[in-house]
């Protein structure tokens, strides 16, 4: 984990070593429709290998992993002669619960996260929290049904399902654009900078669960 440039002078070593556990997961799920292997480190530096068999699906990965600094293995195979829903869906599931495997407890972490992206003509803003409580507020209007072979109604599905099992809450909303490989990728790009926010450490909790209650 890097956290250097975020510590104080008053910080101890043992402050620090408490922090510096390795926040990773590895998931593996099977169904009778797909096989998804999830491997994650949420103090990464940005490494991606996506091979969902769904081209523009691990593209979009690509854009979690870059932006949000986090490394993911993603390993899936489904019964994509059918069509893309079972295998995106179950790649967000799984996803999802490697972020939540990863975080544990949520001790120490910023727990918020907003980003406003900018991609050409496009604007999509992302804010969430890793609450524990699912929910899902999704505010795309993406004008084609397809882009390439990918199905944009997937999108949606994505995200439900990594906010499900993640346990985390998402607003996304598009504020302009007219292109919808644009509109996808921007809210892609906001949705990983807004969880590198959030999964952030912050020091000044001292390994605190960040809400007033003392739970998430």
């Amino acid at each position: 984990m890097q956290v250097s440039s975020t510590l104080g002078q008053g910080d101890t070593l043992s402050e620090i070593s408490q922090i510096a556990v390795a926040r990773t997961a590895s998931i593996h799920r099977t169904t009778g429709e797909t096989n998804v292997q999830v491997n994650l480190n949420l103090d990464g530096t940005g490494k991606c290998i996506a091979a969902t068999g769904i081209p523009f699906l691990d593209h979009m990965l690509h854009q979690i992993a870059s932006h949000g600094l986090i490394d993911l293995d993603i390993q899936a195979t489904g019964d994509i002669e059918i069509d893309d829903h079972h295998t995106n869906e179950d790649v967000g599931i799984t996803l999802g619960q490697a972020l939540h495997k990863a975080l544990g407890d949520r001790k120490g972490i910023v727990r918020f996260g907003n980003f406003l992206a900018p991609l050409d003509e496009a604007l999509v803003q992302v804010a969430l929290d890793f609450s524990g409580r699912p929910h899902l507020s999704y505010g795309l209007q993406i004008p084609t049904q397809r882009v390439g072979t990918y199905d944009t109604q997937l999108v949606r599905e994505f995200f439900v399902a990594i906010v499900n099992h993640s346990q985390m809450t998402l607003h996304i909303r598009q504020l302009d654009g007219i292109n919808s490989h644009h509109i996808i990728e921007a809210t892609f790009k906001a949705f990983a900078r807004a969880m590198r926010m959030a999964v952030e450490v912050d020091l000044r909790r001292a390994g605190a669960i960040p809400s007033s209650k003392g739970v998430l």
